[in-house]
């Protein structure tokens, strides 16, 4: 089974408060994810993350496929207002660990994404990753990227700076 590392980064033009607000709200992942995708987070989260925190969402992960998915990630680290990690406990992967990292700078907040992923279905993971869910991420963190840029205002297009790699 193929684990692969997802890195993303882009400076926001904000204050390290005010990111860490955004992001700490379960609600905003709606907001920052593609449309088409139809992410809808079930249950009543709390304003703000904790550890120990169980999300619950419902998404369809490839458009192309009217295939909806259920996935439950926990809130596993948290450390405010710089960093906060959650794992998949349910859901379309064998493996999924986030970090989220945030960074005050002289240009605003620096945000990094890490992602360790893989795939269920060995030994067809590596294809399947390779023709449909790396595609699928550059998208998802492209969105974002642009979508970020909007809610906090960047007054340059600010592409995030992605990296997927088979380890």
């Amino acid at each position: 089974m193929p684990i692969f590392r997802l890195e993303a980064s882009q400076t926001l033009s904000t204050d390290l408060a005010t990111a860490w607000e955004f992001f700490s709200d379960p609600n905003n992942l709606a907001v920052i994810t593609p449309p088409e995708m139809r992410f809808r987070v079930t249950g009543e989260p709390p304003a703000t993350i904790h550890p120990g925190l169980i999300i619950t969402y419902r998404l369809t992960p490839l458009p192309a496929l009217p295939l909806r998915v259920s996935w439950a990630t926990e809130i596993t680290q948290v450390n405010p207002p710089h960093y906060f990690a959650d794992d998949q406990i349910a859901g379309p992967y064998a493996l999924w660990h986030h970090e989220h990292h945030f960074q005050q700078t002289d240009d605003g907040v620096y945000a990094t994404d890490k992602v360790h992923w893989s795939l269920p279905i060995d030994p067809l993971s590596a294809p399947i990753a390779h023709l449909a869910v790396v595609p699928q991420l550059r998208h998802i963190f492209d969105f974002r990227a642009k979508k970020l840029d909007e809610i906090f205002s960047s007054p340059v297009a600010n592409a995030a700076r992605l990296q997927i790699r088979a380890l």
